[in-house]
């Protein structure tokens, strides 16, 4: 996939504990488990919406593209 989720990287930029952010928002621990992992294959607007707001963050910053050359480049280096 070349949607890549950053939320464990914000969420160590704002010192925060991913069952932190599930309490807040009203999210299982484990659906958020499976966003920050990608494991999913979509997340709603208000959901998205929650995490910026708590995080202080642009969707932006969760939600990375990453053109699908440079996820094979990338995989062929580390072989």
């Amino acid at each position: 996939m070349s949607i890549v989720v950053n939320l464990d990287v914000m969420l160590a930029k704002r010192k925060m504990k991913l069952k932190d952010l599930a309490e807040t928002i009203g999210l299982s621990e484990t659906n958020l488990s499976l966003l920050k992992t990608g494991k999913v294959k979509g997340i709603r607007f208000n959901t998205l919406d929650s995490i910026c707001e708590i995080l202080e963050c642009q969707p932006g910053d969760i939600l990375e593209h990453i053109p699908p050359d440079s996820l094979s480049d990338a995989t062929a280096k580390t072989k």
